[in-house]
């Protein structure tokens, strides 16, 4: 062969085996989370006492909240009651904004929006003697950058799987987060079937400091499978015995709590 006919052969070869990876690494990224700012999310949890709280809550969120929020944005609320429920009832909300401002700007919004102050009258005028619920847990949450967006699941049946990890320090704690997104632990939870709805940095709320996620499954026997894949996987054993991540170091505590979406659940 020439060296002309070679050198041209080998720079196709080269060009093209560049462009191929290029394009490979292109289908790699998820579109939905290639925008470099984070999302807000508020995570509320209402404590009820009685039927009748709950069938005020579900006809505030339904007929009320969460219309309103979508007219101002936030593009699908969850709203989750526990899926074995302990003595207490809880109602659990997440309501996504773009932006910490949009999440300042609910409550001015929420004041001027005639259709939500009409569609809320019985919760927001609820009487001592007959209150809509009794307290209100709520918690603002960032997202990581290395899931900046909210992946919403396809709307079917399904459980799904709150964890927060609480972290001994502020220091610790970002060590933690750092294990998601550079090491690559959340690349590691989509390969194996734990798939994320989102993991958030909690910048406001109790059990600080901490990171909370959740993930979705079909069932409790995907849910079993699956974490049990992630604890044999080899990338994840690498990662979890480097010291720095060393679970007796960076973490004191881990809360998790199952749930199930309501009917008109967005999520």
């Amino acid at each position: 062969m020439k060296r002309r006919t070679f050198v041209k052969s080998s720079l196709l070869t080269t060009t093209g085996a560049g462009f191929v990876n290029s394009l490979t690494q292109a289908a790699a990224v998820d579109p939905s989370q290639q925008n470099p700012k984070p999302e807000f999310y508020e995570l509320r949890t209402y404590t009820l006492k009685n039927g009748r709280q709950r069938k005020v809550l579900d006809t505030y969120f339904q007929q009320a909240a969460i219309p309103a929020l979508n007219r101002m944005g936030s593009r699908a609320v969850g709203v989750f009651t526990e899926y074995l429920p302990q003595e207490v009832s809880k109602l659990f909300v997440l309501i996504p904004f773009q932006s910490a401002d949009d999440y300042l700007a609910m409550a001015d919004k929420l004041a001027n929006d005639s259709a939500y102050q009409q569609a809320a009258s019985e919760y927001l005028n609820a009487q001592a003697t007959t209150p809509a619920y009794e307290r209100i847990e709520s918690s603002l949450l960032k997202a990581f950058t290395g899931m900046p967006r909210m992946d919403v699941p396809e709307k079917k049946p399904r459980i799904f799987e709150l964890r927060r990890y609480e972290s001994p320090s502020e220091a610790t704690g970002k060590k933690k987060i750092e294990m998601f997104n550079e090491a690559g632990e959340i690349a590691i939870f989509k390969r194996v079937g734990l798939t994320p709805v989102f993991f958030a940095e909690t910048l406001i709320g109790p059990h600080r400091p901490n990171l909370t996620y959740m993930l979705t499954f079909d069932n409790m026997e995907e849910h079993d499978q699956n974490w049990k894949i992630f604890g044999g996987d080899p990338e994840w054993k690498k990662i979890s015995a480097l010291p720095e991540y060393a679970n007796d170091r960076i973490l004191s505590n881990i809360h998790r709590t199952f749930l199930v979406p309501t009917a008109f659940s967005q999520i």
